[in-house]
């Protein structure tokens, strides 16, 4: 099978800053690599600890700066955010880890946002928890839920072929991931599932809708690539202390051309994320989002999400969305980058 599947939110005085490019310059870290700085951050999620992880993106075609962000709070929900960062809809719907939309897909005879998460509330079979999203209202509403198989739910993405069926990779905890096609055209209907595996515990997942190549990490490990095709999978990233540390997490995609474009990783353990040229995975450098002078830094990421879309004049080149681990209101959020600062700091092409 060929997929070619073509804290509060800002304040005055930094919007003030980024009207004016005033914003103050941060010193390079060699060991983390280039620093940015974010633009916006989310309303922090509403539980304590270790709770947001994953964002997904939906562009609004029509009005990019009316997009929305899609955001986990694992312990309770699901969060929608519009780009100033204020939360614009919360469902509570329990133990969702990793989440994913897709934009265009028929829901009940006509097209609709889908957006699905990895659903952890049984930790011996895992599930998807589908939700349709109202790009005006930014309302979640559920449409169903399917069983992939054993095992504790973890990461999750998904895509579409050419044909309109949906595909989903629910990762577990103990290696397994879940391909399954499904039909979501009226009652969710599962086409098939596969599986595929690492040797240990994978979270953070993309699909190159372009290619048909599945990426995953591991997140002691390194980064897979499986093609969809054939089922083969290779580790084509090992971690290495002067690029990719331990734990490897979220994943996201820079796409340019037939098969060109990064792969973008946070690198978990030294707060950092980590960019690699597609499709030959070739390493291209590092950055991390460092202190502004109104949003602070971010370290321990979980989830990213990047679009290269033009979501008008705070994110004119592409938006990069990543959960942030501690932040000043002690209170885990989400923080956005102009994909443009990493561009500029990596001299990317």
């Amino acid at each position: 099978m060929t997929m070619k599947i073509g804290m509060a939110a800002i304040g005055m005085a930094a919007m003030a800053a980024l009207l004016t490019g005033c914003e103050t310059v941060p010193q390079p870290d060699p060991a983390r690599g280039a620093p940015v700085t974010a633009s916006a951050q989310t309303m922090p999620v509403a539980s304590t600890e270790d709770a947001a992880d994953d964002p997904a993106i939906w562009v609004n075609t029509a009005d990019p700066a009316a997009s929305l962000i899609v955001g986990t709070d694992k312990r309770a929900g699901l969060h929608v955010y519009d780009l100033s960062g204020a939360e614009r809809s919360f469902l509570r719907t329990g133990r969702v880890n990793n989440v994913a939309l897709l934009d265009g897909v028929r829901l009940a005879g006509e097209e609709a946002v889908l957006v699905a998460a990895s659903d952890r509330a049984d930790p011996l079979t895992a599930h998807i928890a589908l939700f349709r999203l109202d790009g005006t209202t930014g309302a979640l509403a559920p449409i169903g839920r399917v069983e992939a198989g054993p095992g504790e739910g973890y990461g999750f993405c998904m895509a579409r072929d050419p044909g309109g069926i949906v595909h989903t990779f629910l990762n577990t905890k103990e290696g397994t991931i879940y391909h399954q096609r499904l039909d979501v055209d009226g009652e969710v209907t599962v086409l098939g599932t596969r599986t595929l595996t690492v040797p240990s515990q994978p979270e953070g997942c993309v699909v190159d809708e372009r290619t048909g190549l599945l990426y995953v990490g591991e997140e002691a490990a390194g980064i897979w690539r499986f093609d969809l095709e054939t089922g083969a999978g290779e580790l084509v990233v090992r971690v290495a202390p002067d690029q990719l540390v331990a734990d490897v997490e979220g994943l996201a995609l820079a796409p340019s051309g037939e098969n060109g474009g990064y792969l973008v990783a946070s690198s978990q353990g030294d707060h950092a994320y980590a960019v690699y040229r597609l499709p030959d995975m070739g390493y291209v450098g590092r950055f991390y989002i460092a202190d502004g002078d109104v949003i602070d830094g971010v370290t321990e990421t979980d989830g990213i999400e990047l679009s290269l879309a033009d979501f008008g004049p705070a994110f004119p080149n592409g938006l990069l969305v990543v959960q942030d681990g501690h932040t000043l209101s002690r209170r885990q959020n989400f923080k956005l980058v102009d994909w443009g600062r990493v561009v500029d700091a990596l001299r990317l092409d």
